[in-house]
């Protein structure tokens, strides 16, 4: 898998306080991934880009919501989330330093 596939899987962290709490806890990380990505190609992804050895992964796709406005409706697009299970002493730091 080339560096660049790795980018186009695997597209941010997902920050909320649900994945942080998942942090804490669990030993996961959240992920906003590819909606056509799958746990292998996101396993693979997750550590070669991060060093890290994974245990486990779990997807689920969030479907977008109906907003509305002066306009009209706007439907946002749907997306895909990872919970990404490390292994027991691995952690990934996703902290943004300003």
């Amino acid at each position: 898998m080339n560096a660049e596939h790795l980018y186009k899987v695997v597209l941010a962290p997902h920050v909320s306080e649900k994945a942080t709490m998942a942090a804490e806890m669990n030993n996961q990380a959240v992920f906003k991934v590819a909606v056509n990505a799958t746990k292998p190609e996101i396993k693979k992804a997750i550590e070669k880009l991060f060093d890290v050895k994974v245990k486990s992964v779990q997807v689920l796709n969030v479907k977008g919501k109906v907003k509305q406005n002066r306009y009209g409706r706007i439907k946002k697009p749907s997306w895909k989330k990872a919970y990404v299970t490390l292994e027991e002493g691995q952690d990934i730091d996703l902290a943004i330093a300003g």
